[in-house]
């Protein structure tokens, strides 16, 4: 399929997208805290760093990062169409991430970043312990 639309109008359309997040994974991450009774947890944050999940008692912020949108070193790729671009969309992820983390950790929070692969189900005992000693359950 070719593209219809000049690159600036291209730019212009995706810019109106907005992130609703990953429904599949913040779903998959609040299963396993209700499956193995953590509780305390609030979605939707308004804190301008916008944590998947927070634990306000206990001030941990907690994210679900996507393998592809965050570069996985273990499951991340990279596009072959439009290569550079990619490359700096990726990079300038990763680098927002360390930002976020920073800032948080800053304010005296404990800030705790999971992988998407980090929810299947054979990884689970490991990602549930990790959570509970972030949490100190």
């Amino acid at each position: 399929m070719s593209n219809v639309f000049s690159k600036e109008k291209r730019s212009e359309v995706m810019s109106r997208i907005r992130s609703k997040g990953n429904a599949a994974t913040e779903l998959r991450m609040m299963a396993l805290m209700r499956e193995h009774g953590i509780k305390g947890w609030r979605r939707n944050s308004v804190r301008p760093e916008r944590p998947d999940f927070v634990f306000p008692g206990r001030k941990v912020a907690v994210f679900v990062d996507g393998c592809f949108w965050h570069g996985c070193p273990e499951h991340g790729t990279q596009p072959k169409q439009n290569a550079e671009f990619w490359e700096q969309k990726l990079a300038a992820n990763r680098k927002r991430d360390r930002l976020v983390t920073r800032t948080l950790r800053g304010r005296g929070w404990r800030v705790a970043r999971f992988w998407e692969h980090d929810l299947a189900r054979k990884r689970e005992g490991r990602t549930v312990g990790r959570l509970g000693r972030i949490l100190d359950l």
